[in-house]
C-alpha cells in the first residue's frame, strides 16, 4: 500500500478537516431546519414559476421583503465558503471555484426542495433554489478570493506547495541527481 504525503503539510490537512467537520455541521442543521415536518392548518401551493414569490414578498412591503428575500440568502451561504474550505485548494482559477462551488450549491439547494415534496407543511419553490444559488454566490464572491490571497501570501513566507511555483498556476518539484539511468542490455527475440 502507498501512502501519498500532502506537501502542503498538516496545517492543510487540519485546514480541510475544519472545513468538512463545518460543512457537514452545516448541512445537518439546514436538513433539519428545511425538512421537519410542519404542523400547519393548511398548504400553500407549490411555487414552479420563478420570480413569482419574489414578487409576492415584495407586495408584503420592505421590511417583510427584506427578512424572507434574507431568509432565502442566507440558508445555503455558508456553503460558497465552506465548500472551498472543504477543498482546501489555494493554486485555483476563481472563475472555475465559483463555477463549481454554485453548481454544488445549487444541487445541494434543488435535492433539498426536491426532498421537502415528500415532508408535511412543506412545499417545493422555485424561488428558494434560486435564492439559495444567488446566496452561495455572493458569499463565496465576497470571502474566498481575498481569503485565499491572503493564505497564499501568508503562505509564501513559510512552505507548502507555494515555495515550488513556477509560473504561478502549475506546482513543479525540483529535481535532485539520483545518479545514472539504468540501462538494460539488449536481449534476443526468442525462436
Amino acid at each position: 500500500m502507498h501512502v501519498r504525503h500532502s506537501p502542503d503539510g498538516p496545517a492543510v490537512i487540519r485546514f480541510r478537516a475544519a472545513g468538512v467537520l463545518l460543512l457537514l455541521t452545516h448541512l445537518l442543521f439546514v436538513g433539519w431546519l428545511t425538512l421537519r415536518p410542519l404542523d400547519v392548518p393548511w398548504v400553500m401551493a407549490a411555487n414552479l414559476q420563478p420570480f413569482a414569490g419574489i414578487r409576492a414578498d415584495l407586495a408584503l412591503g420592505p421590511a417583510e421583503a427584506v427578512r424572507r428575500i434574507g431568509e432565502g440568502l442566507v440558508l445555503l451561504a455558508p456553503l460558497g465558503i465552506l465548500l472551498p474550505m472543504a477543498g482546501g485548494r489555494l493554486l485555483v482559477s476563481p472563475w472555475a471555484s465559483l463555477a463549481r462551488t454554485v453548481a454544488a450549491g445549487s444541487l445541494i439547494s434543488m435535492a433539498i426542495e426536491l426532498a421537502q415534496t415528500g415532508v408535511p407543511g412543506q412545499v417545493v419553490d422555485v424561488d428558494s433554489l434560486l435564492l439559495n444559488t444567488a446566496g452561495v454566490a455572493l458569499a463565496h464572491l465576497l470571502v474566498v478570493p481575498l481569503s485565499r490571497s491572503r493564505l497564499r501570501r501568508g503562505n509564501r513566507a513559510g512552505a507548502g506547495d507555494l515555495s515550488r511555483i513556477g509560473n504561478g498556476t502549475r506546482p513543479y518539484r525540483s529535481e535532485t541527481s539520483q545518479g545514472s539511468t539504468p540501462t538494460i542490455t539488449r536481449v534476443g527475440i526468442a525462436p
